[in-house]
């Protein structure tokens, strides 16, 4: 495999790749990193290159961090809205995309609340498809920019404690993380209530523990998930106040630990019930750090699937 072309065709997850090709990822959003802090900090490397943006659930960040990373390749966008789209009529999600490749799309960025939606497509159509999250399955760019995040902080990342503390039942952000972790080294350990977190993570290699304050004295950094009320059909926990005093991450547990603590949130954060506002604004928290780097990781991967990887990404 030629040193600047990932394994895989499509983005679908973690789950596939390569350590290869994360390391390539990585070495790609540096050099966009690096556009990122011109002044000016557009380059036309997908200056012929059409991307259809497919969100058939709601999001802000992860939508805008896409939109952003394309207008500064240089690519013709196209959005997309399930809300506002034939979809709300009954149209299924073949037909969907079938006409908007009859536009003549080349890629296509889609998130959806069906886990394997994107799998679907990839077998279905002649365009490159990119995971931006599909249900509670994976999240593969939140993932990348979170370790491309940790390796700015923490270097090498064989070895290091990861923690991944919250939700984990109900996010793909975790499973995504996880894999991605794992193929970089790090040991990885998921904590929370007993019934957030599903009973198949011991066979995924991860330790799991019921402890925050242990966990934070194990942990080199750790991954404060949101609670995902939106996707609970019951009640996990007696209240958000309880989950706040057993779970949360405020800053008497931070400053009493002996030693710095970096604090990842995928956002968006409920402030005062995973995390407090002191904390998330600590110099120990590298959250907006992540925001800047996921433009930039998100270039890297539009880039490496739909580019042309022989010309230098900032040429």
């Amino acid at each position: 495999m030629p040193d600047n072309v990932l394994s895989q065709p499509h983005l679908l997850g973690i789950k596939g790749l390569q350590r290869q090709d994360l390391d390539m990822l990585f070495r790609t959003t540096r050099e966009f990193r690096v556009v990122l802090d011109r002044p000016i900090k557009k380059v036309p490397s997908l200056r012929e290159i059409t991307i259809a943006n497919l969100f058939f659930e709601n999001s802000t960040r992860t939508r805008i961090s896409f939109e952003l990373a394309e207008k500064r390749l240089s690519a013709d966008i196209i959005n997309f809205s399930a809300s506002a789209s034939s979809v709300s009529k009954g149209e299924t999600l073949l037909d969907t995309v079938n006409n908007i490749l009859a536009m003549k799309v080349d890629v296509v960025v889609m998130r959806h609340p069906k886990p394997g939606a994107p799998h679907f497509l990839a077998r279905h159509i002649p365009a490159t498809i990119v995971n931006a999250g599909d249900g509670t399955h994976e999240h593969p760019t939140q993932a990348l920019l979170d370790c491309y995040s940790l390796q700015e902080r923490l270097g090498d990342l064989h070895d290091a404690r990861i923690a991944i503390v919250g939700d984990i039942s109900h996010s793909r952000v975790a499973l995504s993380n996880i894999l991605a972790l794992q193929l970089l080294g790090a040991k990885v350990r998921v904590c929370g209530p007993p019934t957030l977190i599903p009973r198949h993570m011991k066979d995924l290699g991860v330790e799991v523990s019921y402890d925050l304050d242990d966990t934070l004295r194990w942990a080199d950094a750790v991954n404060m998930l949101r609670i995902q009320l939106e996707r609970q059909d019951i009640k996990y926990f007696p209240s958000l106040r309880e989950y706040h005093q057993t779970f949360g991450l405020d800053l008497k547990r931070l400053e009493a630990l002996a030693k710095p603590l970096v604090i990842l949130h995928p956002g968006p954060i409920n402030r005062g019930v995973e995390i407090t506002s002191e904390v998330a604004d600590h110099p120990q928290a590298i959250i907006l750090d992540q925001v800047l780097n996921g433009v930039a990781s998100r270039m890297a991967v539009l880039y490496l699937l739909a580019g042309k990887p022989a010309s230098a990404p900032a040429a």
